[in-house]
């Protein structure tokens, strides 16, 4: 009962071994570690570009289908500058500043009232794009909107589809405002580079 196996076992317990060490070997790096380098090739990643765009963001809160709608508020005696309200949005990008305009994508997220002193907000969204090869692609925006300024600036941070591993800005102008709705059209550029 003892001694070597048969050669009818043998073989393929030899074969599965050769296969198993070899899988390990290309997934695992030598050096233990979690993590390895990958070449850019080897995600289908061509040469960086620079891409611009420039479209309109409608951010609408009146009527019977807002496109911005309060989440969370401050408490009662809150300041003037709004600190502590909180909107999510699903606003629309069109290619020029009349919502009749072609619609080219939504951006989608939440920004909030975060300073004391000005009107200043923390913006968080994606550009989720519609619109020819772009769509269903996404460049996600983290940053401060200073609404009171004639240019503000915010970072790219990342991306989707087209623009993995996007990096960027975007710089924002209000292009008009009804003070009495509080509704807003803001024209955007965005400068990404993306592969």
């Amino acid at each position: 009962m003892g001694g070597s196996p048969s050669p009818k076992l043998a073989h393929p317990f030899i074969i599965l071994s050769i296969t198993i060490t070899i899988l390990l070997f290309q997934t695992v790096p030598i050096s233990g570690s979690f993590a390895k380098t990958l070449s850019r090739r080897s995600l289908g990643l061509k040469r960086e570009k620079l891409s611009h765009f420039r479209f309109y963001w409608h951010d609408i809160l009146s009527g019977r289908n807002p496109t911005a709608v309060r989440v969370a508020g401050a408490p009662a005696n809150s300041s003037s500058t709004g600190f502590g309200f909180m909107f999510m949005i699903d606003d629309p990008l069109t290619e020029g500043p009349a919502m009749s305009s072609k619609l080219v994508g939504r951006a989608q997220g939440f920004y909030a009232s975060a300073s004391q002193q000005e009107i200043g907000l923390l913006m968080a969204m994606n550009f989720a794009f519609v619109e020819g090869k772009y769509n269903g692609s996404t460049i996600t925006i983290l940053g401060r909107n200073t609404i009171v300024s004639a240019v503000r600036e915010m970072p790219v941070i990342g991306g989707s589809g087209l623009f993995r591993f996007a990096r960027g800005y975007v710089q924002l102008k209000t292009h008009s405002v009804n003070f009495t709705t509080r509704d807003a059209v803001v024209e955007y550029n965005v400068y990404v580079m993306h592969y």
